[in-house]
């Protein structure tokens, strides 16, 4: 019984490894998600999950949402749309 026990808690501890290294960012911050609501604390399971605390819960503590929107692809305003490589070329004779 006893070594039942103890492999059980191997198996869990390997598990629990896994899940806090090897899963995408995505499934652990859908675990920590699901731990938050069970009544856990949201900067303790982040820490060890190793996600950021708030991100996508939709709570605004992260500070996602102040970030400059991305550059758009406007072309520039003296009117030149294409970029110029200029390129060498050495000959051997």
């Amino acid at each position: 019984m006893w070594q039942t026990l103890i492999v059980a808690l191997i198996v869990a501890a390997a598990l629990l490894h896994f899940s806090t290294k090897y899963l995408p960012a995505g499934v652990r911050r859908a675990i920590v998600r699901g731990l938050v609501r069970c009544g856990l604390d949201e900067a303790k399971m982040s820490t060890f999950f190793k996600v950021a605390p708030g991100c996508g819960s939709g709570c605004g503590s992260c500070g996602s949402c102040d970030s400059p929107p991305p550059p758009s692809n406007t072309p520039p305003a003296d009117g030149s749309s294409k970029r110029v490589i200029l390129m060498q070329v050495q000959r051997q004779d």
